[in-house]
């Protein structure tokens, strides 16, 4: 119980709540400021917890900037424009969905590579196929390769 409230109840019980108009009216003023001044402790309350809000959410948001940083430095091949967040939490959703991707374009790129890939250097000498040769090709052939 408040200080007031037991005032309240010890004049109720000395009294039973009787008295002069003038005590009443008294009384009723002393309430009222008190809650006047309740009111105004609370306001400045409010204040203060608001300032203390806006300044964790201002260290929360340079925490996520400095976690994204710091992510972004080790692992170059992830784009940065991929991680976004206001929150630590919310950037590590970001890079994570952002890494996926990465993976899967250079998994197509390496498929993609593997399936265009051309021998280097000259094509191996291979005799040329004399079997669908007639037996005349094949005795020109043979005659004009002697050496």
């Amino acid at each position: 119980m408040t200080e007031e409230t037991k005032e309240v109840e010890e004049t109720r019980a000395e009294g039973g709540g009787e008295g002069t108009e003038n005590e009443q009216e008294r009384r009723i003023g002393e309430l009222e400021a008190t809650l006047a001044q309740l009111q105004q402790q609370m306001a400045e309350r409010e204040q203060e917890v608001d300032g203390q809000v806006t300044a964790l959410k201002e260290q929360l948001s340079g925490a996520a900037a400095k976690y994204r940083a710091l992510i972004l430095t080790t692992t170059p091949e992830v784009p940065e424009e991929l991680v976004t967040g206001e929150t630590p939490q919310e950037v590590e959703a970001s890079f994570a969905a952002a890494r996926e991707m990465v993976e899967k374009v250079k998994a197509q790129l390496e498929a993609q590579a593997q399936s265009e890939r051309v021998p280097t250097g000259a094509p191996a000498r291979t005799p040329p196929d004399l079997g669908a040769l007639s037996p005349q090709e094949k005795i020109a052939y043979a005659l004009s390769h002697q050496g």
